[in-house]
């Protein structure tokens, strides 16, 4: 058993981010994603129950009503993300803390509250090897790549295409994503993380502090996110078994089948 929890299950993602006494986590996480005049002073979690039959789709993302710095408020919709359709879930969830903001009581001029979206994904959904990016910033822009409304903003980070080791690291953003990456895999706190605000992240995270209903929740969570991994890599090996097959009978060299699809010459034998 690890030490540490799984941050991508639901429950470990909520112990480290969804929690009032944690609070003190996430401001510091969101503020490396967050530019200067949002820098998070305080925030308060909005209560997921409201969403009536949404809720069981939504467990795993938080609505959070920010106040900068400045005194500016702004939302911060945050998502651990590991379903299909991924990018319009995003945007559908994103729209709601949006159209809500008209349900202000009397007269109501169109001025809106600023809307992040932040969606941790523990999968990449860039294919073309050419164009894919850990970290992506994305606005409303025009034809001239300018941007066109800077109150809705989408931050998307596919946590697989981080590979950065331990020498490495260049920023606090590193090390929070080095944190969450390696996370399940550390048995003590690696030197360049030894700073307080990762030392209580590892303490809320181990698992040895956790009361025994915490711990059958957590085992709960941790079995369905092993299975739901389980469920796709099963679905895209079949899937490129299928590829290999077709190819294989149009005669097609099987270096270029290895190479497509990632099967050994054994797997591709055996078709």
């Amino acid at each position: 058993m690890s030490k540490y929890i799984n941050p991508y299950t639901d429950f470990g993602f909520k112990k480290l981010f969804g929690e009032e006494a944690n609070k003190d986590l996430l401001i510091d996480f969101l503020n490396q994603l967050l530019p200067a005049h949002h820098q998070i002073a305080s925030l308060d979690f909005r209560n997921p129950e409201i969403l009536g039959e949404m809720k069981h789709e939504r467990k795993a993302i938080f609505d959070i009503h920010c106040e900068a710095k400045s005194g500016e408020k702004f939302i911060v919709e945050m998502q651990k993300a590991k379903v299909n359709f991924f990018k319009d879930r995003s945007l559908f969830y994103a729209t709601l803390p949006i159209r809500e903001q008209q349900a202000k009581k009397g007269d109501w001029d169109f001025g809106l509250t600023p809307v992040y979206m932040i969606a941790i994904l523990d999968f990449q959904y860039d294919e073309n090897e050419e164009r894919q990016k850990f970290f992506r910033s994305v606005n409303l822009k025009d034809q001239d790549g300018d941007v066109f409304y800077d109150k809705l903003t989408f931050k998307f980070i596919q946590m697989p295409l981080f590979t950065k080791g331990e020498d490495e690291l260049e920023s606090h953003f590193d090390k929070w994503i080095y944190f969450l990456k390696k996370l399940e895999s550390f048995d003590e706190i690696p030197k360049i993380l030894d700073e307080a605000i990762f030392e209580k992240a590892f303490e809320v995270a181990e698992v040895a502090k956790m009361t025994p209903q915490q711990y059958e929740q957590y085992q709960e969570s941790l079995l369905t996110y092993i299975e739901v991994k389980e469920v796709v890599k099963t679905a895209k090996d079949d899937g490129k078994r299928e590829v290999a097959k077709e190819l294989k009978e149009l005669g097609v060299d099987i270096s270029i089948i290895i190479k497509s699809t990632g099967l050994s010459s054994s797997e591709i034998d055996e078709l």
